[in-house]
């Protein structure tokens, strides 16, 4: 049994605290929905690794397999099942969904051992009162896992039960190099004879610089839309869907329901799904659609015949056809992926001012790929989605580029600020609260932005009018200095110069960002 260590220190323990990114702990709220396998599914491959866990080794698991086969429903179970058996030691779900820093990694996964292991809990607090700088941005991640984790965990070496670290979806972490120094700082580090038996389970793409990363002797599971069992768990949870679609909708199918759908309909849904839970998944959502007829939805699915199955592209397209404006939808979209970070629908509506009518729409006609309960940020239900759009040899006719996405974005954000006033703009400059997302990221977004005449126009505004009160008004704060300074550099590259008035905006942009620093 554990007891927790009498000289804990409640100061450095909210340190870390603090500094603890919560979204990559995989039953976090901030991850809700949680993405779990249904019951009666991927039943041989968890038993699978189950064995591999159970092992008196070290060995380590690289769960790999393309986009939407459930890497991540599968790591969230393991993690479940591990958790129950309370040999979860940590685990960390990369997300492109959530602002995660590089330097939180470590400090996350010791801040979760300290719970799974009370007693090392006052070792942990001991090496952040040690050093100061251990929990800082700029410190290596070498020695943050000596001082948080190894020297800590060596106290239970004699533990006769074996632990699990899951990292997840490890192809969203912050550079490939960050990745390959990731994967060799735990395997080799977790190895040491002087530690208990802890197993670390990767989950990848089958991408080439995390295979050159794994150490040799890794357990490797790949993960294919081909595999049989794979093929079988898709076809259960579409009938298990159906099933649930039909009983829940009496005004549609009746009390009792009819059988819905017809033989040739399902087996050609399967088809076209493979072994891709993604695409049953949100095929799934896509049917089921509030507001719709489940059998009208599933024939606007299955209209167009495939002859390849997993096909997420010609998903993706039939979701955007079937909305009432695709073009002005994908770019509302692309806008959405395209953020620094998440934001609440208030936020979005906020926002997209200008477009809120398009935005409602778009929410509306995308729910089936986008996760939005009203209440928590806005989402994309899946990555693959940020890749289709992206890439223009997928997306074809709805492909928005980048440069224009980011002038959108650019533009939203300075109509934001410009039309707050002088009053509503000291009490945001004033107030303690984090500024509104468009204060934070209006230099981001324009630094890689088309200049359009609209913009153009935006920034000229917004210096003449709103940049003299920032200079005034904000109690010298180093984001917005940064975000002038960063706005100067852009205005002054040769694709902003164009005429004797952009001139003008990067002059005011040049003393604004003077006067700033002498405040500051």
């Amino acid at each position: 049994m554990d007891f927790t260590h009498p000289s804990s220190s409640s100061g450095s323990w909210n340190c870390l605290c603090n500094v603890v990114e919560y979204s990559g702990i995989f039953d976090s709220e901030s991850r809700q929905p949680h993405s779990r396998c249904m019951e009666n599914t991927r039943v041989a491959l968890r038993r699978s690794i189950t064995q591999v866990l159970d092992q008196r080794d070290r060995t380590n698991i690289w769960l790999n397999g393309l986009a939407g086969v459930g890497k991540t429903s599968i790591a969230f179970t393991i993690a479940e099942e591990m958790k129950s058996a309370k040999r979860l030691a940590a685990t960390f779900f990369f997300s492109h969904k959530h602002a995660q820093k590089v330097a939180t990694i470590i400090p996350t996964i010791a801040y979760q051992l300290a719970l799974a292991f009370p007693r090392i809990r006052g070792d942990i607090v001991k090496a952040i009162e040690n050093d100061d700088s251990l929990l800082s941005d700029g410190k290596s991640h070498a020695d943050q896992m000596r001082e948080l984790v190894i020297r800590p965990l060596q106290t239970l070496k004699f533990r006769e039960e074996s632990y699990v670290i899951i990292i997840d979806a490890l192809d969203e972490c912050f550079s490939r190099e960050e990745a390959a120094r990731l994967v060799a700082l735990l395997t080799v580090t977790l190895s040491g004879p002087s530690l208990p038996l802890i197993h670390v389970i990767f989950t990848s793409r089958p991408e080439v610089h995390i295979h050159a990363a794994m150490p040799s002797g890794v357990h490797e599971i790949l993960l294919t839309t081909r595999d049989k069992d794979t093929i079988q768990d898709v076809r259960f949870f579409l009938r298990t869907s159906l099933d649930k679609t039909r009983t829940i909708r009496p005004a549609v199918f009746g009390q009792p329901p009819i059988p819905w759908p017809s033989e040739d309909e399902f087996e050609t849904l399967v088809f076209k799904a493979g072994g891709l839970f993604v695409y049953a998944a949100m095929a799934m959502n896509f049917i089921s659609t509030a507001g719709h007829h489940p059998q009208e939805r599933l024939e606007l699915l299955l209209r167009k015949k495939s002859t390849v199955g997993a096909d997420i592209d010609q998903l993706y397209r039939e979701i955007i056809e079937a909305s009432k404006d695709p073009l002005a939808h994908c770019r509302m979209l692309a806008s959405i992926i395209n953020l620094r970070h998440p934001l609440s629908l208030a936020e979005l509506q906020e926002l997209f001012y200008m477009d809120k009518r398009s935005l409602a729409m778009m929410l509306e006609a995308f729910s089936p790929v986008i996760l939005n309960d009203g209440a928590g940020h806005i989402e994309i239900y899946h990555a693959s989605l940020r890749d289709f759009m992206n890439d223009p040899s997928r997306s074809k006719q709805y492909h928005i580029d980048a440069p224009h996405t980011h002038e959108h974005l650019a533009c939203c954000c300075l109509d934001f600020i410009t039309r707050q006033g002088s009053v509503r703009t000291r009490a945001i400059l004033v107030s303690p609260l984090p500024y509104p997302y468009p204060y934070q990221m209006w230099d981001i977004h324009l630094r890689s932005a088309y200049p359009s005449s609209k913009l153009r126009n935006l920034l000229s505004r917004f210096t003449n009018e709103s940049l003299q009160h920032w200079v005034q008004t904000s109690n010298s704060n180093l984001t917005l200095l940064e975000s002038i300074q960063g706005a100067r550099r852009t205005c002054l590259s040769l694709k902003w110069i164009r005429s004797p008035s952009d001139i003008v905006v990067a002059w005011r942009l040049h003393k604004g960002s003077k006067k700033f620093a002498k405040r500051y």
